[in-house]
């Protein structure tokens, strides 16, 4: 079976997801990143983005993911269209990765943003790094340097971060300073070894 020792590293924008994915592969877990495959992908099929969206977001050679990201941030339906293109491949390419590490019988992670959003994929266990809203919003602002505005859209447009936290398996809570963090890590990466113990 396909992601039989997989576990989803999820959270919301702006939550400190990918300091805890730096925190496990420092501690030599495998992770498969669902946005590098995304990124992969968007420049293998650049072609099909010039058709679903017009030559204007193509610059030097490469997709503008800024200028893509506005425009699927403040168009549904255009989200809908990217996301049409992209998620089959990303699945493909994940599961590909997935089959190669369940081989090896260790618990590995997989990376994906908007995995309570897409429901694409039958994992079981789930880790979300969770951080209160007002906490998310002003790390994105002070992280980009976009308006409350515009961070808000981006928050908006994923799952309520209270609601991941009731979903998650484990939680990491990175509402306070780096070394509650880490303990809160050190919490999960037990308890995660300890599930597939025997």
């Amino acid at each position: 079976m396909n992601f039989k020792y997989a576990i989803v590293l999820t959270g919301g924008i702006a939550t400190g997801k990918s300091t805890v994915a730096r925190l496990f592969l420092d501690d030599d877990f495998v992770l498969i990143d669902a946005d590098k495959i995304a990124h992969n992908m968007l420049d293998i099929h650049q072609d099909k983005i010039v058709e679903l969206f017009g030559d204007g977001y193509i610059s030097e050679g490469r997709v503008d993911r800024k200028a893509l990201g506005s425009l699927i941030f403040s168009n549904k339906e255009e989200k809908l269209r990217l996301e049409g293109l992209l998620h089959p491949l990303i699945f493909e390419e994940i599961q590909k990765q997935a089959s190669e590490q369940d081989k090896l019988k260790k618990p590995y992670l997989i990376d994906i943003p908007l995995f309570f959003e897409t429901k694409r994929y039958p994992i079981e266990k789930t880790i979300v790094v969770y951080t209160p809203r007002d906490k998310q919003l002003e790390r994105l602002m002070e992280r980009d340097g976009s308006s409350k505005k515009e961070a808000q859209q981006r928050i908006d447009s994923q799952i309520d971060i209270e609601e991941k936290k009731h979903l998650g398996t484990y939680i990491i809570n990175n509402s306070q300073e780096l070394k509650h963090l880490q303990q809160e890590y050190d919490r999960v990466k037990k308890e995660i070894l300890d599930s597939f113990k025997g």
